[in-house]
């Protein structure tokens, strides 16, 4: 009988059997992982929206203008000092006292010289009469014309004299050049003035004016007469008008700034020389202006961007309306005024941004809108103490 050989499978096709195998179980556990991860991912709780605060973008009257840094200046303002030196004999001033043009404010002992004045005086009075008596006397023929004119030479020597005099006299007084407001004395009767020692001020307070610097790049839209607006920290609830009044004709050329100077009034002397002032000048004419908080802006070094809200779109598993989500844009913006900006490409006139809770967001993230409280957009902002 024929013996009958088994056929058995080669090594070869063992192991490619072996392979697909592998790979197949391998398969088999990946989508089971996969499967698991996604069920894991549909079953987690979805984020909640975040809470921001929102405004529209909405235009409004916009007048151009310049803003700088002022110093408030005197009309007239000296810091007055004695001329010679000597014993203080009366003090007509108080601190901080009004005072007319031409008021003695400090006497120095001055009895020699009065005294002094008087002979002078006495002796061109004397001088005087001897002069008239010449004349006369000349009109008769009784004296030569050189007696007439010796005469006449001692009188204007003695009047001469007498008006010296009389300015030693005026250097013991200290008088006010000037109406206006003095300052802090300190000198008392009985002191002794060095000359040159300043010993009081006096500023006329009524006009002030403010002196500030501006780009020569704006000296083309500076004219006298435009309206300043000035604010100061000292009165964060008053504003204050002037008109500019001067504008340097030399430009700076350490710093290329041209300086400026406008007139304020002050006739119930609030502002006071040396004062810090934020000043604005209106420039052009007024017009109209896409205008968001300045809070509403994400200023990056590539670009200044908004976050647009976006309607909502759609309802989820349950049947309720979907949050409303963000884009984020980029805008161009303009000029400051306030808390305001000007938008001038980007956005359009009834735009939804956010204007706080920026730093969270992304695209598409989902908001929950809340206005309850709204950042500052005011044109004249003041600082508010709560």
């Amino acid at each position: 009988m024929p013996t009958r050989v088994d056929k058995k499978p080669s090594t070869t096709k063992r192991m490619i059997w072996m392979i697909v195998g592998v790979l197949l179980l391998i398969a088999v556990i990946v989508g089971i992982k996969v499967l698991l991860v996604v069920r894991m991912i549909h079953g987690m709780p979805k984020p909640a929206p975040f809470t921001v605060s929102t405004t529209t973008a909405k235009e409004q009257p916009w007048q151009p203008a310049l803003s700088a840094v002022g110093t408030l200046r005197a009309a007239n303002g000296a810091d007055l000092a004695m001329d010679v030196a000597g014993l203080v004999t009366g003090v007509n001033l108080k601190s901080g006292q009004d005072v007319k043009q031409g008021q003695l404010l400090v006497q120095l002992r001055d009895g020699d010289d009065v005294a002094q004045l008087q002979q002078f005086e006495a002796a061109a009075q004397l001088s005087k009469l001897t002069f008239e008596r010449a004349r006369q006397q000349l009109a008769a023929q009784a004296i030569s014309k050189a007696d007439y004119d010796a005469a006449a030479a001692d009188l204007k020597a003695k009047q001469a004299a007498v008006a010296q005099q009389k300015v030693v006299v005026i250097k013991k007084q200290l008088r006010a050049p000037f109406a206006g407001r003095a300052g802090i004395i300190t000198t008392s009767p009985g002191d002794y003035l060095s000359a040159g020692t300043t010993v009081v001020t006096v500023q006329q307070l009524d006009p002030l004016f403010v002196d500030f610097y501006v780009p020569q790049s704006e000296l083309g839209r500076m004219q006298v007469g435009q309206t300043v607006n000035l604010k100061l920290d000292a009165y964060a609830g008053r504003d204050f008008t002037g008109k500019l009044s001067a504008v340097n004709p030399k430009v700076d050329l350490g710093t290329r700034n041209v300086q400026v100077e406008a007139t304020v009034p002050n006739h119930d002397k609030a502002l006071t020389p040396g004062m810090f002032a934020k000043v604005t000048v209106d420039i052009g004419n007024e017009q109209r202006q896409l205008t968001l908080p300045q809070a509403a802006i994400v200023y990056n070094p590539y670009g200044d961007t908004v976050y647009v809200v976006q309607p909502s779109k759609g309802k989820d598993d349950k049947g309720q309306p979907l949050p409303p989500t963000v884009k984020q844009t980029f805008v161009t913006v303009g000029e400051t005024r306030g808390d305001q900006v000007a938008i001038l490409k980007g956005v359009d006139a009834g735009t939804v941004v956010v204007t706080s809770g920026q730093i969270k967001l992304k695209n598409d993230a989902p908001i929950a809108i809340d206005n309850s409280v709204q950042p500052a957009d005011s044109v004249h902002p003041a600082p508010q103490e709560h």
